[in-house]
């Protein structure tokens, strides 16, 4: 199984850029897609982005409109997503997350993904 870590979260003004990280240990990280995925206090886990396992192929979720972009380098073990034109409501919580279920296919679900990292803290202000 692999674990996963994420950084890079922080405190920037509207209109700003943060790059999050996530480090992977253990199992082989490049045979996973990778997910990142957002949570507010009193929200579902609303999903982010998600790239393939070799980074040809990237998916958004549609309020990320041209915003961010996921990348990951497999021989650092690295997943990223680079957020740029940060909004108030784009403050929250960021998970990285592995697919391990319906891996036929592409999923935008939770309940596919696995290896959740603690979460690193973005707040967007004004």
């Amino acid at each position: 199984q692999v674990q996963l870590v994420e950084s890079g979260g922080g405190l920037v003004q509207a209109g700003g850029s943060l790059r999050l990280s996530c480090a992977a240990s253990g199992r082989t990280f490049s045979v996973y897609r990778v997910g990142w995925f957002r949570q507010t206090p009193g929200k579902e886990r609303e999903f982010v982005a998600l790239i393939s396992r070799n980074g040809c192929a990237t998916y958004y979720g549609d309020f990320v409109k041209g915003r961010f972009t996921i990348s990951r380098d497999n021989a650092k073990n690295t997943g990223y997503l680079q957020m740029t034109n940060l909004k108030p409501e784009d403050t929250s919580v960021y998970y990285c997350a592995v697919q391990t279920g319906n891996t036929y296919a592409i999923s935008r679900r939770t309940v596919d993904f696995g290896s959740w990292g603690q979460g690193t803290q973005v707040a967007v202000f004004s």
